[in-house]
């Protein structure tokens, strides 16, 4: 009995042991704290919105709509995975649980200023909901020692101009001054690319001007971090690169030119409005849907016409993977 529980401390020992020098930091204090819209968002959307909240979102994970606008889990959810820590406690479910792991501040729709669903949040607004669990002391200095955040921005902002830019880059200051000493922060992905742009050509080709507005506002964003580092002399944020992860993935080439046509079926969703004039998850008013699943969700790379299937995210992680090795592992003091 005795020599089973040796073996077994020393095996938990090892296990510890390997998490912590594989993440970089402390896999029993790490919190990650999420920012930005529903490529990041586990369940803040108001459940009387609908949307993620409605069949057949979650189908893959957890099994029902659960507030995630996929079939199953989305960026921050493999982030938390990779650094040893379970999904952090979406903001607007605090009372639920105890926020052992960081918490979700990202909202479906949101940009860096008020976007079309101006009902949420911005992300400056999250910050300050973020601000104001640190003065009740929800958390601590201790807690935020060896912390990290996530910022995701996905396009809501219309046109991505500089003034963009030079907000975020002030929301990234403000997360860094009230205490996370390291932040990764999304490029754009090509949105030339979303199936809400590619339907006009059947799924086959990007759009060349959309694209060349995600590289432009990735440009400037890149100028922007080596800006802000270089001013905090560390290198405090780093960018995670959904336009080459997604491009890698969609085209399986690093070639990032604006337009090329697909020989797959990658760029078309999984769910689907019946017509044009439908979405995922629309029913009409006797509940009968309006929208079809393709048969392998797991096979497919987008799950609606904008947001990436858990099969999606999941290569997308593959590819910032390195990216994130370096985040995780970088001493800042």
């Amino acid at each position: 009995m005795g020599r089973q529980i040796c073996i077994l401390c020393f095996c938990l020992f090892f296990c510890s042991s390997t998490l912590l020098m594989l993440t970089g930091v402390d896999a029993v204090s790490v919190k990650l704290f999420v920012f930005g819209d529903s490529y990041a968002d586990t369940g803040n959307w108001r459940k009387s919105g609908g949307g993620p909240w409605k069949e057949p979102y979650g189908i893959t994970y957890p099994g029902e709509p659960a507030g995630r606008f996929s079939n199953g889990r989305v960026l921050s959810d493999y982030i938390a995975s990779f650094l040893g820590i379970q999904s952090p406690l979406p903001f607007q479910l605090r009372d639920m649980g105890k926020p052992q792991n960081g918490m979700n501040f990202a909202y479906g729709g949101t940009g860096v200023f008020d976007t079309l669903a101006s009902d949420q949040p911005n992300m400056t607004t999250q910050i300050k909901f973020f601000q104001q669990l640190l003065e009740e002391n929800v958390f601590t200095k201790q807690d935020l020692n060896s912390s990290i955040a996530l910022v995701s921005l996905a396009g809501n902002d219309y046109g991505l101009s500089k003034s963009v830019i030079e907000q975020l880059t002030l929301n990234l200051k403000t997360i860094h001054d009230l205490g996370v000493p390291k932040i990764a922060v999304t490029s754009v992905e090509p949105m030339g690319c979303l199936p809400q742009v590619t339907a006009s050509s059947s799924y086959q080709n990007c759009s060349e001007g959309l694209n060349s507005v995600s590289q432009s506002h990735n440009k400037l964003l890149q100028q922007a971090v080596d800006s802000l580092n270089k001013e905090m002399g560390k290198p405090i944020i780093q960018i995670l690169d959904l336009y080459n992860a997604f491009w890698t993935t969609l085209f399986n080439t690093p070639n990032q030119t604006g337009s090329m046509e697909v020989g797959s079926s990658l760029l078309k969703p999984c769910c689907v409005g019946v017509s044009s004039e439908y979405s995922c998850g629309n029913v009409d008013q006797n509940g009968g849907k309006k929208y079809e699943v393709c048969k392998n969700p797991e096979s497919s790379f987008f799950w609606d016409i904008i947001h990436p299937s858990q099969n999606g995210w999941n290569q997308v992680f593959s590819a910032l993977q390195a990216t994130l090795s370096t985040i995780s592992t970088t001493q800042i003091n």
